[in-house]
């Protein structure tokens, strides 16, 4: 769903690869996250290079955002509206958007977003923002003054891209967690791999499994995270490789789609949040269509209050575990 995928230029939306996973998706009972609305990359050269004024920049983007999601009204739950707009010092990103219209275009983004579909969840999405940090103390702030406004904003995507080399401290995520919890923030891993500097080793695939479980188990531990979603399932297809060269192997399945050993550690720690009929948690795997668009892992959370126990479903109505469809 990212703008230059959309509007190759001023006066076309291109929705027909996106129509095509949605439709699938719908077909095969799974939820969708559309990602993203607002972002400073991805951007097609009329915006970008066009020369526009603010403006235009302005109508613009409401436009968009009002046509992206009024064409999925009740289709697709889930929005990533704005994306990565904070540094990693706390501060705004420097970015297209904040220098051609100024820091109100996050608040409008989530008001235009609201306005074409009041029954979607809307998420300011983010990387780097896992952990206590100048970064995630800058997302909080962003999000808290985001709320005080009456700005219609239900949650934080955490995206999850770790390296296999970064100490991750569970409490540290935990405490992320809860303190936008605090805000009445849901929050969701949205883009979850964990990437390994090649060559691999077997001792490097247990470790990576590791690390999969404790960002798993921290997203069941807090009662604020609702939704834990791989940024793909096989290797075979992972961006990792191009977007980081020397590293790879970063997902659950490799390129044969076989499972690694970070699958079988996701599904010791979902088994262990078994439902109170006793049923366990497998993954369904699916095939996509053909049309350029992956699919993504999501298992949600639902907590039963009265028993105390914790529920790993999807969020369909018939509570099967399954594959998210992911809009790119």
């Amino acid at each position: 769903m990212k703008f230059r995928a959309i509007r190759p230029d001023r006066r076309t939306f291109a929705f027909h690869p996106a129509d095509q996973v949605v439709d699938f998706a719908l077909r095969n009972d799974m939820q969708i996250r559309g990602t993203n609305l607002v972002w400073h990359l991805g951007l097609p050269d009329w915006i970008s290079n066009g020369r526009l004024s603010r403006a235009e920049l302005l109508q613009i983007l409401e436009e968009h955002i009002k046509t992206v999601v009024g064409r999925y009204k009740g289709r697709i739950q889930y929005w990533d509206v704005v994306n990565e707009a904070v540094d990693d010092d706390g501060q705004l990103r420097d970015t297209f958007w904040l220098r051609t219209i100024g820091p109100e275009y996050i608040e409008l983004a989530f008001r235009w977003a609201n306005e074409a579909d009041p029954g979607a969840k809307l998420f300011y999405n983010d990387t780097r923002g896992e952990r206590l940090n100048q970064k995630s103390d800058g997302i909080f702030i962003l999000v808290r003054d985001l709320l005080s406004k009456g700005v219609p904003i239900h949650g934080v995507g955490l995206q999850g891209h770790v390296s296999l080399s970064d100490a991750l401290e569970s409490w540290e995520l935990r405490e992320n967690i809860a303190r936008l919890g605090g805000l009445g923030l849901d929050v969701h891993f949205t883009e979850v791999d964990v990437r390994i500097d090649e060559p691999v080793s077997s001792q490097d695939l247990v470790a990576q499994a590791t690390v999969f479980r404790e960002l798993l188990k921290a997203c069941l531990d807090e009662e604020a995270c609702k939704v834990f979603v791989l940024w793909g399932f096989t290797d075979k297809f992972s961006w990792i490789p191009t977007s980081y060269p020397g590293f790879g192997t970063a997902l659950i399945f490799d390129e044969f789609y076989e499972p690694k050993p970070a699958y079988w550690s996701l599904m010791e720690a979902l088994n262990e949040r078994m439902d109170i009929s006793g049923r366990r948690v497998p993954f369904r795997r699916e095939r996509s269509p053909d049309s350029g668009i992956g699919l993504h892992g999501h298992v949600s959370r639902e907590s039963t209050r009265a028993s105390g126990a914790a529920r790993c479903s999807s969020l369909s109505t018939s509570r099967r575990p399954a594959f998210s469809a992911h809009c790119l």
